[in-house]
């Protein structure tokens, strides 16, 4: 015999690829009588939120209309400490920008446009490096930014309560 008789050409390709038996169902038909066993109420019973058509709950954890558990205990969530003062913050590479020398207060910084107001006290923090000597004239310092501008030759001194209302 002829083994060119019996050569048979295989191809397989995304054409002939198809599920397993007994893993796609034929879609649900509801409300289409009785004898179909979903007519009348579709297999949603009675009235009721989730009898209704559209989404059927109004977010996730929602919780039947009782106050919610995250409502409940929101006030047991972190601390507030009441005597935090709010300072606003200048770097030392900010300031590095005025003349030798300056005097440098919270209306000089509002005045350049790096303070918005005067209603916050001004801290100045060490971020960057002072160059010159300056006199800074603010609420407060973080010890790095004193030590700089002790360094660079300039005085750092603390002023005492709020500015202006601004």
């Amino acid at each position: 015999m002829n083994e060119e008789m019996f050569e048979v050409e295989f191809r397989l390709g995304a054409d002939m690829l198809q599920p397993n038996p007994g893993a796609t169902h034929s879609q649900k038909r509801v409300g289409r009588g009785h004898g179909s066993g979903h007519g009348t109420y579709s297999g949603k019973g009675m009235k009721g939120q989730k009898s209704r058509s559209g989404k059927k709950l109004p977010y996730d954890n929602f919780e039947g209309g009782q106050s919610a558990f995250a409502r409940h205990f929101h006030v047991l969530r972190g601390f507030n400490n009441k005597w935090r003062v709010p300072y606003q913050p200048v770097n030392l590479s900010t300031l590095d920008r005025f003349a030798e020398g300056t005097v440098i207060t919270p209306e000089l910084l509002k005045d350049a446009g790096i303070l918005r107001h005067l209603r916050e006290p001004v801290k100045v923090l060490g971020h960057g490096e002072l160059t010159k000597p300056l006199d800074v004239r603010v609420h407060a310092f973080s010890a790095s930014a004193a030590e700089k501008i002790a360094q660079a030759g300039g005085t750092a001194t603390a002023t005492a309560g709020t500015t202006e209302e601004n």
